[in-house]
């Protein structure tokens, strides 16, 4: 089994695996590299072919999808309120500490409902929000709200999407690995507009002459 293989994944654990692994990773911090996207649409589509080997029901995905999710971004929240800012300063994964630079630059940005949300969309960035949420003290109430309807935006549309193309397009698992690379490309866009405006705007930024920086001093 590959755990870093979606239909690996599905083929091994069915829809509890959903759960669990949904569950790392919006709610560890060593989740961060687990396949979310490629796994939600990759188990819609397995709702409708077992060609692969692993035929799974579309109500009980949902339901471990959204569970998964939803109870994931709350430890994570748990884990940020009780451990604040040094937990994620201990890493030193440069991949997850971009990951929380990103979510730091949400929050601010977007404030905490639209960046809650957004953050289910762009990998790495749902896995460091949630703690991160909880270490800046965002409002539990907020959070849980927000988290809520990200996450079942998120879980829900994705394994719709999944089984919507897998029930208009006749032996469409032939095409799994392709359509599972397609998922993961696009899941990685909005991290990489967010990497390309935030160097624009490190660029732009004017550096303060010695001479003013040494009067400053």
């Amino acid at each position: 089994m590959n755990i870093l293989d979606a239909s690996s994944l599905l083929a091994a654990f069915g829809a509890l695996g959903v759960a669990f692994i949904l569950f790392a990773e919006t709610g560890l911090l060593i989740g961060f590299f687990l396949p979310g996207d490629s796994l939600l649409f990759t188990a819609g589509l397995l709702c409708v072919s077992s060609r692969s080997g692993a035929h799974l029901s579309l109500p009980q995905v949902l339901i471990a999808a959204v569970a998964g999710a939803l109870l994931g971004a709350q430890a994570g929240y748990w884990i940020g309120r009780r451990g604040g800012r040094p937990l994620l300063a201990r890493s030193r994964s440069r991949r997850l500490q971009e990951g929380a630079q990103r979510a730091e630059e949400l929050l601010a940005r977007y404030g905490h409902a639209k960046a809650i949300v957004l953050a289910r969309f762009v990998p790495v960035v749902r896995t460091v929000l949630n703690p991160l949420a909880g270490a800046l003290d965002v409002p539990v109430r907020t959070f849980v709200l927000w988290q809520v309807v990200g996450g079942v935006v998120w879980t829900v549309g994705l394994v719709l999407a999944g089984y919507a193309l897998g029930s208009s397009v006749p032996n469409v698992d032939r095409y799994l690995l392709p359509l599972v690379a397609l998922i993961i490309v696009i899941s990685l866009i909005p991290l990489g507009l967010e990497i390309v405006r935030s160097r624009k705007n490190r660029s732009r930024t004017p550096t303060a002459p010695a001479s003013y920086m040494g009067d400053e001093l």
